[in-house]
């Protein structure tokens, strides 16, 4: 079975299984510690995920762990793929005056066009991000929106400053923004000022948190300390440089980390003094760029490390070395469903000069199993 038939056989048997997300990640409280997320907030975010429909949790889906806050509270993260049986139910809703149906929609559109240059870029997968524990009230009606380069990512020796513009475009079009000529110049400074081994990697709006309005944008694949902290001069970040090599200095020393790089704010008129620096672990078995599945025991040095930063809550970190996981079988209505769950990346954010925040990125894959799957 291909990963085509294998998805459509997921989205299917999940149809059958329940009405929406929200029934999904009751499921995940058994395995997710209260440390992480305690009773009151897993109410936020299943208010939150019954808005979705049930079928999203054929793709990767997750949680964003703030791991400084003693408060045990997630945001929660979902994937959309245009072109798939879900997206259906995102047109079918643009009758209602849907804000979310109506940018995802938009997106899905431009994407699926005759020719689509955007869909030449990223293909046909969206990413929410809903700020759910980090709301201060109401959950917003709008999530970040996240897209993702496809089979490449937009290097300055490729010469693809163009597609660049194009996924931002798209993204500041199905929210009704439009990018104006600072955060144009900004987005062509960053790019030629990117070392040849990184790439552009994700770009992001978020376009229901409060003003200045501007972009999310990842860049991996630094290859030292220095590189970074040359790249960060060239393009004027606003603040302190050697906390950035305090930090990746002891991280990229003690620990399996394969590959890291910065999260940036391109701010409507700025480059936000906020910057993110972002830790992946690399899977030892394929040399695929494409797959990021990594072997679970690879970030065991990486939380050993973050334990004797004073910024952790340290309860909190050891549990979430405890929801990592082998995978696992579900046994649902329909049959047999297999679950991943691991730590897709770690974040650690500074800003006014010091090691602010520290966030883990957490994902579960849930993929069904047909009759000719032998469970052992």
């Amino acid at each position: 079975m291909d990963i085509e038939q294998m998805l459509m056989l997921t989205e299917n048997r999940l149809l059958q299984e329940g009405s929406n997300m929200g029934f999904l990640l009751e499921k995940a409280k058994r395995w997710t510690p209260a440390s992480l997320v305690e009773e009151k907030e897993w109410d936020r975010i299943l208010a939150c995920a019954q808005n979705l429909p049930i079928s999203m949790g054929a793709y990767p889906f997750g949680f964003e762990f703030p791991l400084h806050k003693k408060s045990a509270a997630a945001d929660f993260g979902v994937t959309l793929v245009a072109g798939s049986s879900t997206d259906n139910v995102f047109y079918e809703r643009t009758a209602n005056n849907d804000k979310l149906a109506d940018s995802i929609v938009n997106l899905f559109k431009e994407m699926d066009g005759e020719d689509s240059s955007l869909r030449d870029v990223v293909g046909r997968k969206l990413t929410l991000e809903f700020d759910v524990g980090s709301a201060t009230n109401v959950i917003s009606e709008l999530p970040g929106f996240f897209l993702r380069p496809n089979q490449y990512r937009p290097k300055v020796d490729d010469d693809k400053i163009d597609d660049v513009f194009t996924i931002i475009n798209a993204l500041f079009s199905s929210v009704g923004w439009k990018l104006n000529q600072v955060q144009r110049q900004k987005l062509a400074q960053i790019y030629s000022a990117q070392p040849y081994s990184t790439c552009m990697d994700s770009f992001g709006i978020f376009p229901s948190r409060p003003p200045p309005y501007g972009i999310r944008l990842a860049i991996m694949g630094f290859n030292s300390p220095k590189e970074l902290k040359t790249f960060l001069k060239t393009i004027e970040w606003p603040d302190d440089i050697s906390i950035v090599d305090r930090v990746a200095e002891s991280f990229l020393t003690e620990t399996n980390i394969a590959h890291y790089g910065v999260n940036l704010d391109i701010q409507e008129e700025f480059i936000g003094p906020n910057l993110g620096v972002t830790f992946g672990a690399k899977n030892r078995f394929t040399n695929d760029p494409g797959y990021w599945l990594d072997d679970t025991n690879l970030w065991s040095t990486f939380l050993d490390t973050l334990y004797r930063e004073e910024i952790v809550i340290k309860e909190k970190l050891a549990a979430l070395g405890g929801w990592i996981s082998k995978p696992e079988i579900l046994f649902g209505k329909t049959g047999h469903f297999l679950l991943l769950r691991g730590i897709h990346h770690m974040k650690l954010v500074i800003s006014n000069g010091q090691f602010s925040q520290v966030k883990a990125y957490v994902y579960m894959i849930l993929s069904a199993l047909d009759q000719s799957h032998r469970i052992i």
